[in-house]
Protein backbone atom coordinates (compact mmCIF):
# COMPACT_ATOMS: atom_id res chain seq x y z
CA UNK A 1 0.00 0.00 0.00
CA UNK A 2 1.41 3.58 -0.85
CA UNK A 3 1.87 5.74 1.89
CA UNK A 4 3.68 8.46 -0.10
CA UNK A 5 2.79 9.58 -3.87
CA UNK A 6 4.38 12.40 -5.62
CA UNK A 7 2.66 13.12 -8.72
CA UNK A 8 4.70 15.68 -11.69
CA UNK A 9 6.05 17.61 -8.94
CA UNK A 10 8.08 20.72 -9.34
CA UNK A 11 9.68 22.74 -6.68
CA UNK A 12 11.20 26.21 -7.67
CA UNK A 13 13.06 28.85 -6.08
CA UNK A 14 13.42 32.85 -6.48
CA UNK A 15 16.92 33.93 -5.55
CA UNK A 16 17.84 37.54 -7.14
CA UNK A 17 15.43 37.25 -9.63
CA UNK A 18 16.69 33.79 -10.96
CA UNK A 19 14.38 30.51 -10.91
CA UNK A 20 16.08 28.33 -8.96
CA UNK A 21 14.53 24.40 -10.64
CA UNK A 22 15.23 21.76 -7.71
CA UNK A 23 13.03 19.64 -9.00
CA UNK A 24 11.32 19.12 -12.40
CA UNK A 25 8.21 16.71 -13.02
CA UNK A 26 9.48 13.76 -10.32
CA UNK A 27 6.83 11.03 -9.85
CA UNK A 28 7.36 8.60 -7.62
CA UNK A 29 5.31 6.01 -4.88
CA UNK A 30 6.42 4.72 -1.55
CA UNK A 31 5.07 1.81 -0.22
CA UNK A 32 4.68 0.87 4.00
CA UNK A 33 7.60 -1.33 4.55
CA UNK A 34 10.09 -0.14 1.38
CA UNK A 35 13.21 1.22 2.05
CA UNK A 36 14.09 3.90 -0.88
CA UNK A 37 17.45 4.87 -1.22
CA UNK A 38 18.09 8.48 -3.36
CA UNK A 39 21.45 9.12 -4.61
CA UNK A 40 22.95 11.84 -6.73
CA UNK A 41 25.26 14.49 -6.69
CA UNK A 42 24.91 17.42 -4.55
CA UNK A 43 22.04 20.21 -5.90
CA UNK A 44 20.31 17.08 -8.11
CA UNK A 45 16.88 17.77 -5.05
CA UNK A 46 17.42 15.08 -2.97
CA UNK A 47 16.75 17.16 0.19
CA UNK A 48 14.17 19.01 -1.51
CA UNK A 49 12.11 15.98 -1.96
CA UNK A 50 12.72 15.09 1.54
CA UNK A 51 11.44 17.95 2.95
CA UNK A 52 8.39 17.62 0.36
CA UNK A 53 7.90 14.18 1.83
CA UNK A 54 8.05 15.07 5.17
CA UNK A 55 5.67 18.03 4.55
CA UNK A 56 8.27 20.81 5.62
CA UNK A 57 7.50 22.64 2.38
CA UNK A 58 5.44 21.90 -0.65
CA UNK A 59 5.58 21.92 -4.33
CA UNK A 60 5.40 24.90 -6.94
CA UNK A 61 3.43 22.21 -9.15
CA UNK A 62 2.21 18.76 -9.02
CA UNK A 63 1.05 16.82 -5.46
CA UNK A 64 2.39 15.20 -2.66
CA UNK A 65 -0.02 13.11 -1.45
CA UNK A 66 1.03 11.38 1.97
CA UNK A 67 -1.18 8.71 3.96
CA UNK A 68 -4.06 9.40 1.10
CA UNK A 69 -3.89 13.54 1.52
CA UNK A 70 -2.68 16.09 -0.45
CA UNK A 71 0.00 17.57 1.66
CA UNK A 72 -1.23 20.96 0.10
CA UNK A 73 -4.70 21.09 1.33
CA UNK A 74 -3.62 20.62 5.02
CA UNK A 75 -3.74 24.23 7.28
CA UNK A 76 -0.87 24.85 9.63
CA UNK A 77 -2.74 22.98 12.24
CA UNK A 78 -2.50 19.87 10.37
CA UNK A 79 0.87 20.18 8.73
CA UNK A 80 2.55 20.18 12.15
CA UNK A 81 0.29 17.23 13.47
CA UNK A 82 1.60 15.29 10.58
CA UNK A 83 4.87 15.89 11.26
CA UNK A 84 4.80 15.34 14.93
CA UNK A 85 2.66 11.93 14.82
CA UNK A 86 3.30 10.54 11.33
CA UNK A 87 7.07 11.51 9.85
CA UNK A 88 10.51 10.87 11.67
CA UNK A 89 14.00 12.76 10.86
CA UNK A 90 17.21 11.86 11.02
CA UNK A 91 19.96 14.14 10.19
CA UNK A 92 23.79 13.72 9.42
CA UNK A 93 24.79 16.06 12.02
CA UNK A 94 21.96 14.07 14.63
CA UNK A 95 20.30 17.21 15.55
CA UNK A 96 20.40 16.37 19.60
CA UNK A 97 20.02 19.03 22.36
CA UNK A 98 23.22 18.66 24.21
CA UNK A 99 21.92 20.25 27.41
CA UNK A 100 19.45 17.32 27.70
CA UNK A 101 20.39 13.21 28.55
CA UNK A 102 20.24 10.98 25.74
CA UNK A 103 16.20 9.53 27.60
CA UNK A 104 15.69 13.21 27.41
CA UNK A 105 16.34 13.95 23.62
CA UNK A 106 14.03 10.88 23.08
CA UNK A 107 11.34 11.96 25.12
CA UNK A 108 10.79 15.48 23.98
CA UNK A 109 8.53 14.63 21.15
CA UNK A 110 6.40 12.77 23.14
CA UNK A 111 6.41 15.68 25.95
CA UNK A 112 5.57 18.25 23.26
CA UNK A 113 2.76 16.25 22.29
CA UNK A 114 1.07 15.55 25.80
CA UNK A 115 1.52 11.82 25.37
CA UNK A 116 0.78 10.02 29.03
CA UNK A 117 3.14 7.04 28.65
CA UNK A 118 6.45 8.96 26.95
CA UNK A 119 8.61 7.46 29.73
CA UNK A 120 8.04 4.02 28.51
CA UNK A 121 7.93 4.35 25.43
CA UNK A 122 11.30 6.24 25.65
CA UNK A 123 12.63 3.30 27.76
CA UNK A 124 11.28 1.02 24.95
CA UNK A 125 13.06 3.14 22.08
CA UNK A 126 16.49 3.06 23.86
CA UNK A 127 16.07 -1.04 24.30
CA UNK A 128 14.70 -1.51 20.83
CA UNK A 129 18.66 0.76 19.51
CA UNK A 130 20.43 -0.99 22.39
CA UNK A 131 21.73 1.86 24.34
CA UNK A 132 19.43 0.69 27.48
CA UNK A 133 21.76 2.25 30.38
CA UNK A 134 22.89 4.92 28.82
CA UNK A 135 19.66 7.00 28.80
CA UNK A 136 21.53 9.36 31.93
CA UNK A 137 24.29 10.86 29.73
CA UNK A 138 25.00 13.47 27.74
CA UNK A 139 25.45 13.65 24.11
CA UNK A 140 28.88 14.80 24.21
CA UNK A 141 29.71 11.62 26.48
CA UNK A 142 28.51 9.83 23.24
CA UNK A 143 30.48 8.34 20.35
CA UNK A 144 28.89 9.41 16.81
CA UNK A 145 27.50 5.59 16.01
CA UNK A 146 25.97 6.03 19.64
CA UNK A 147 24.55 9.95 18.88
CA UNK A 148 22.93 8.56 15.45
CA UNK A 149 21.10 5.72 17.20
CA UNK A 150 19.97 8.19 19.96
CA UNK A 151 18.62 10.26 16.68
CA UNK A 152 17.06 7.11 15.63
CA UNK A 153 15.32 6.28 18.52
CA UNK A 154 14.27 9.91 18.86
CA UNK A 155 12.52 9.20 15.28
CA UNK A 156 10.67 6.06 16.18
CA UNK A 157 9.52 7.14 19.65
CA UNK A 158 5.97 8.37 18.26
CA UNK A 159 5.67 5.30 15.64
CA UNK A 160 5.80 7.32 12.86
CA UNK A 161 4.46 5.95 9.40
CA UNK A 162 7.82 7.10 7.27
CA UNK A 163 11.03 7.96 7.88
CA UNK A 164 13.25 10.38 6.42
CA UNK A 165 17.08 9.88 6.35
CA UNK A 166 18.90 12.98 5.42
CA UNK A 167 22.80 11.70 4.91
CA UNK A 168 22.35 9.10 7.98
CA UNK A 169 26.17 7.92 7.80
CA UNK A 170 27.60 11.28 6.49
CA UNK A 171 29.56 11.89 9.82
CA UNK A 172 30.52 8.19 10.58
CA UNK A 173 33.37 5.91 9.66
CA UNK A 174 32.57 2.37 7.18
CA UNK A 175 31.99 0.12 10.22
CA UNK A 176 29.33 2.49 12.50
CA UNK A 177 28.05 3.14 9.09
CA UNK A 178 27.11 -0.35 8.32
CA UNK A 179 25.49 -0.72 12.12
CA UNK A 180 23.54 2.50 11.14
CA UNK A 181 22.28 1.12 8.19
CA UNK A 182 21.81 -2.41 9.10
CA UNK A 183 19.17 -0.57 11.91
CA UNK A 184 17.42 1.35 9.30
CA UNK A 185 16.90 -2.23 7.77
CA UNK A 186 15.55 -3.91 10.42
CA UNK A 187 12.88 -0.78 11.62
CA UNK A 188 11.20 -1.30 8.17
CA UNK A 189 11.19 -4.48 8.12
CA UNK A 190 9.60 -4.80 11.41
CA UNK A 191 7.54 -2.00 11.38
CA UNK A 192 6.63 -1.89 8.34
CA UNK A 193 7.85 1.85 8.03
CA UNK A 194 8.38 3.42 4.88
CA UNK A 195 12.03 5.06 4.81
CA UNK A 196 13.25 7.12 2.29
CA UNK A 197 17.22 8.20 2.76
CA UNK A 198 19.28 10.90 0.65
CA UNK A 199 23.02 9.83 0.24
CA UNK A 200 25.91 10.25 -1.97
CA UNK A 201 27.22 6.49 -0.92
CA UNK A 202 26.42 4.20 -3.68
CA UNK A 203 27.66 0.92 -0.81
CA UNK A 204 25.02 2.64 1.18
CA UNK A 205 22.13 1.57 -0.77
CA UNK A 206 22.79 -2.13 -0.40
CA UNK A 207 20.70 -2.70 1.80
CA UNK A 208 17.98 -0.53 0.55
CA UNK A 209 14.44 -1.56 -1.82
CA UNK A 210 14.35 0.55 -4.10
CA UNK A 211 17.14 2.73 -5.77
CA UNK A 212 16.25 6.13 -7.32
CA UNK A 213 18.63 8.06 -9.17
CA UNK A 214 18.35 11.57 -9.06
CA UNK A 215 20.15 14.23 -11.42
CA UNK A 216 19.69 17.93 -12.03
CA UNK A 217 16.08 17.86 -10.34
CA UNK A 218 14.69 14.55 -12.10
CA UNK A 219 14.69 10.86 -11.27
CA UNK A 220 16.67 9.69 -14.22
CA UNK A 221 15.99 5.98 -13.14
CA UNK A 222 14.32 3.68 -10.68
CA UNK A 223 15.23 0.42 -9.50
CA UNK A 224 13.33 -2.39 -7.87
CA UNK A 225 14.98 -5.28 -6.08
Amino acid sequence: MSILSLEDVSKHYETDGQTIRALNGVSLMVDAGEFVALVGRSGCGKSTLLHLAGAMDFPTGGVVIFDGVPSSSLDDKEQTRVRRDKVGFIFQSFQLLHTLTVQENIELPLLLAGKPDARQKTLERLQWVELEGLGNRYPHQLSGGQMQRVAIARALVHSPRILLADEPTGNLDTGTGAIILSLLQRLTREQKTATIMATHSLEATAVCDTLVKMRDGRIEGVTRR
